[in-house]
This record gives structure tokens, C-alpha cells and sequence, in this order.
């Protein structure tokens, strides 16, 4: 096959190229920071003639151009893997819906479970001289989005990094059946939010427990990349990297030389992600960088995998923890905030492996839009709070005001534990609650 007469057929317009897709269809525009761009805004100009497409995606960088159409929830309908601020808007304004997922199992969803896509679009780097699109910085499931689609439109960005793969990491132009080329916009970014005082005491209550040779997993937010940042700062050294979302703290970490993977049992010597989302030096970074392993989401969200990888350390996020010890990731209540990704991976994970840790992590408090300030661990989880880690997985839990391992605690135990590390205004409160609730034995006092 001549690869470059095989683009120049299937090369096209992107308002050329969306005609395929029919009222009631399931479109996929990929993930994250490669979510289709020209495709999109050509589709919203076609919002009067179409209704009830069904979008997916996860993890919105960017307003679509199909959320600002006029009454765009009559015309499209966004189901997203994994929210983010602007997903969180657009459920209030009824266009968007979270699909409940463990993110290992997303590839599997696709080629078992859901209802093909009609039409999957996305962006993809230029093609290379074999004939492959590569996915660029988001491998996770796309390779499953292709082999489930009816037809596959890839958008092409010269700025999409050449993402070195293990497997799965892009399609080649024979599968492909039309090719828009986009306009070349820069790489969307996401900063990391600069750590605050909480988060530094957080961070440094983990790496404490961080040993030598230690293989890392860090989840988004600011919390984690405070984590990153501190031992970028300090004496570590042979560390791994084995994660799903690749951020710019690892970046700083193996800058400064801390990064080795040479403990690792499995892909020894290699940094290994699903997807990554940060800023330009981050994407640089990424780009042919043969240290760096792009692979599915079903393989590095594997427990069984994780498990293979001593002294693994996770670090996740939470919303809320309440005095049982269940884990709310994903909402306050009703009010959807994030997903469940892969913290329950990691979770247990990497407490399977052997000396491997789990720490969920979050500031004591927050305050309201009115000034009110608020515990976050609380007595039960709110009324329609999503349960993101059951109180049997929770391992180490850590604020600012310390850490604390809640496996194999009894209900008054880990009352007690959760109480110790709230903070102390919220302390003889939470205390009475436990009390009440038959989970309190004796003052910790």
C-alpha cells in the first residue's frame, strides 16, 4: 500500500466528513486533551438538522462547540467517563451525564457491553512513514473505541506528541476511512492548582513514607503534584513510575534525576501511563521519549499488574471520608464533581503488592461560597454521596493533621483514627456523632 496516495483518497473537509453522522447516532470524540476540535465545530453547525446524538468523551479541556448551539440539549446529548469543571456545568444545564465506570474496565465496555459508536472522531498526531496515527498522549481506550466503530474520522494535529507505545498506541491509516486535517491548535493544558500550606503538610507526611525504589502512581489535583513536587526535592532515588494519568510532577522527578525504574519487575526501566494531561513541558517531555510507555488502560489500571510491582505507592483524592471509612470521590451529595478513574484500581492494587501503600488524602476542611467552614471527614457520608472506595479497601488516610493505616480496625478503632487526623474545631462533634452511632468506645482525649 502507497500510505501517502491512501491519505490524499481519504483526505477530506471536516464539514465533508460529518455528514455520516445521523440524528440519533453515538459519537465518539475521543478523550481528554485530544478530543476532536474542527470535527466538533463542524457537527454544532449542523445543530438544526440533527437531534438526540449521543456523545462520548471525558474529561473536557475546552468548551465543545456542540454545548453551545442554541437549546443544545434537544440536539446533543455528551456521556462523559470522567468529568471535569466544564462537564460538571453542562449536567446543570442538562446536555451532559456521567457513565459510571472502573476505568480498567473501560476497554472492555467498549467491545462488550455498550452500543457501538456509529461514528468515532478524534485527534491523532500526523501520520508517520509506516502508516500509523499515533493516539498522542491519550492510549487508554481508544484502540477499543476503533475496533468497536462503525466508521473512524481522525482529526490531524501536528502538535500532538509521538507517543511511544507498548501496545495499542495508535491506528493505522488502513482502518481509517476519512482524514481531516485540523488547524493545528497548541496542545490543551491542564496546570496543576499551586499547592497551599495543607497540601504541603499532606505531602509531606506521605513521602515520609516513600522508600527507596519505590514504583509511583499520582491521581489529579493538587495534592498529588504537592507529593511530586517534595520528592523531586528530595533524597529518593531509583523510583518507578506505573500510573494512569501522567502529570507534570513526574516530569519535575525525573528532571531531577530521581526516576530510574530500575526496582521495577514488570517493563523494568520504563515510565508507564494510560494517559497524560499537563502543560507544554509535559508534552514535550512525552514526545519520543523512549523511557516513556504508552499502554492501554486495561493493562496499567490492572490490580493483578499493579500487584507484580513492589513498594507500589498510590495517591489519590477525596471529597469526603466518613467515620466508617467509605471514601466519596466523586460527589457531595447529588452534586456530581468528578469519577471514579482508577483510584479503586490503585487502591487495591497496590495494596496487593508487596510493601505497597494506598493513601487517600484531603484537606480537613473546606470552606462554603460563605465563608462557613466545613469538616470533611463527617459522621456519614450526605445523602446521595457515590461511594468511590468501600471502608474494607481504605488504607492510609492523611491530612494535615497526620496519617493513619485504617486495615484490619474495628468500628471504634477507626472512629477514633478518622477523628484523630480531623481537624480539632469539628473533633468532639464528630465524637458525639460516633457515640450516637454506636462506633465509639472511649475518649481519645
Amino acid at each position: 500500500m502507497d500510505f501517502k496516495m491512501e491519505y490524499q483518497k481519504k483526505l477530506t473537509t471536516a464539514e465533508e466528513a460529518v455528514k455520516v453522522i445521523k440524528s440519533g447516532d453515538w459519537v465518539d470524540y475521543g478523550w481528554c486533551c485530544t478530543h476532536t476540535r474542527k470535527l466538533d465545530q463542524a457537527l454544532a453547525a449542523r445543530y438544526e438538522e440533527l437531534t438526540d446524538v449521543k456523545v462520548r468523551g471525558g474529561i473536557c479541556l475546552w468548551v465543545p462547540e456542540i454545548f453551545k448551539v442554541p437549546n443544545a440539549k434537544e440536539h446533543f446529548c455528551w456521556n462523559s467517563w470522567h468529568m471535569g469543571g466544564i462537564e460538571r456545568k453542562a449536567i446543570q444545564e442538562g446536555i451532559a451525564y456521567y457513565s459510571p465506570i472502573r476505568y480498567s474496565e473501560l476497554p472492555r465496555y467498549y467491545r462488550e457491553n455498550i452500543e457501538p459508536d456509529d461514528v468515532a472522531m478524534f485527534q491523532v498526531a500526523p501520520m508517520d512513514e509506516h502508516g500509523y496515527f499515533n493516539f498522542g498522549p491519550n492510549n487508554t481506550h481508544m484502540m477499543a473505541v476503533c475496533d468497536t466503530a462503525k466508521f473512524i474520522i481522525v482529526e490531524v494535529n501536528e502538535n500532538v506528541p509521538q507517543c511511544i507505545g507498548g501496545e495499542e498506541e495508535g491506528i493505522h491509516i488502513s482502518r481509517v476511512n476519512l482524514i481531516v486535517e485540523g488547524d493545528n491548535e497548541p496542545m490543551a493544558e491542564l496546570g496543576a492548582a499551586a499547592a497551599t500550606e495543607v497540601d504541603k503538610a499532606v505531602a509531606r507526611l506521605i513521602v515520609d513514607e516513600i522508600p527507596n525504589g519505590a514504583c509511583l502512581q499520582l491521581g489529579i489535583g493538587g495534592m498529588p503534584n504537592a507529593v511530586g513536587s517534595l520528592i523531586a526535592e528530595s533524597d529518593l532515588k531509583d523510583l518507578g513510575v506505573h500510573t494512569e494519568m501522567y502529570v507534570d510532577a513526574f516530569v519535575d522527578i525525573a528532571k531531577a534525576g530521581k526516576i530510574t525504574g530500575s526496582q521495577k519487575s514488570i517493563l523494568k526501566g520504563k515510565q508507564v501511563y494510560s494517559f497524560a494531561a499537563g502543560t507544554k513541558k509535559l508534552y514535550d517531555y512525552l514526545n519520543n521519549n523512549p523511557e516513556c510507555v504508552s499502554m492501554p488502560v486495561n493493562y496499567t489500571n490492572d490490580a493483578r499488574q499493579i500487584a507484580l510491582i513492589d513498594n507500589f505507592m498510590s495517591i489519590n483524592n477525596a471529597v469526603n471520608v466518613d467515620l466508617f471509612g467509605q471514601v466519596s470521590s466523586e460527589s457531595a451529595g447529588v452534586k456530581h464533581i468528578s469519577g471514579q478513574g482508577g483510584q479503586l484500581d490503585f487502591v487495591m492494587g497496590a495494596y496487593l503488592s508487596k510493601g505497597g501503600k494506598s493513601f487517600i488524602c484531603c484537606s480537613s476542611t473546606f470552606s462554603t461560597k460563605d465563608g462557613q467552614l466545613k469538616s470533611r471527614l463527617v459522621p456519614t457520608l450526605t445523602e446521595g454521596s457515590i461511594v468511590t472506595d468501600t471502608r474494607s479497601n481504605i488504607h492510609y488516610l492523611v491530612t494535615e493533621y497526620g496519617k493513619v493505616n485504617l486495615k484490619g480496625l474495628s468500628t471504634w478503632q477507626r472512629a477514633e483514627a478518622i477523628i484523630s487526623v480531623a481537624h480539632p474545631e469539628f473533633r468532639d462533634e464528630l465524637i458525639k456523632d460516633a457515640d450516637k452511632m454506636k462506633i465509639w468506645r472511649r475518649s481519645n482525649k
